[in-house]
């Protein structure tokens, strides 16, 4: 792999090359502007995600937020797709849905990186990678567990969230995490 670009991003966007990473193919640098516009969609993403979920904890608690998790997470992914013709994705190690949140080769040894920089790091920077591979730009962008993600996916979680979680996803995967943990990424492909 040649030029794969790995960003840690405390405030500004910092990159450097990394050999350490591999490809399953030959890469180029990724182009600038391609990365911009994948970071502006995971922005959408969030911005539209994250009012929703507030609004269901208010409204219905962490229960009534899991069931609307389960259908808007989607239907945002897919509307995305659909608008700017990017494949827009979730997936994880530990992946919730595991019909559609499970990473392919290439996304689990991203996912495997970005857990590696956060365990040795003590801060909690942002993580995002990007490639050109097989004629696709690929962006990865983690997202790391903040206090609110904790009532359904760390250690201590009621027993009527489980309940809950098991009704919408009886094969999760995705409880036991930490404050900061890599809970999995945003997962982008533009065909070039």
């Amino acid at each position: 792999m040649r030029n794969a670009i790995l960003c840690f991003v405390p405030v500004l966007t910092l990159c450097f090359a990394s050999s350490q990473l591999k490809a399953e193919s030959s890469s180029t640098e990724p182009e600038p502007e391609l990365r911009k516009e994948a970071m502006n969609i995971v922005k959408i993403f969030s911005d539209t995600l994250k009012p929703k979920l507030k609004e269901a904890i208010q409204s219905g608690g962490i229960e009534h937020a899991i069931k609307v998790c389960s259908v808007e997470a989607p239907k945002i992914a897919y509307d995305l797709s659909a608008q700017t013709g990017w494949s827009i994705k979730r997936v994880s190690l530990k992946p919730r849905n595991t019909n559609n949140a499970r990473p392919d080769t290439f996304e689990r040894n991203i996912l495997t990186k970005f857990d590696l920089h956060q365990a040795k790091s003590d801060s909690s920077t942002l993580l995002q990678y990007s490639e050109i591979v097989n004629n696709k730009y690929r962006y990865m962008k983690a997202q790391a567990v903040e206090g609110i993600c904790l009532n359904c996916h760390g250690s201590s979680i009621s027993a009527d969230a489980k309940k809950t979680l098991n009704q919408y996803y009886p094969e999760d995967l995705a409880t036991g995490y930490a404050l900061g943990d890599i809970r999995g990424a945003f997962s982008l492909v533009k065909e070039l």
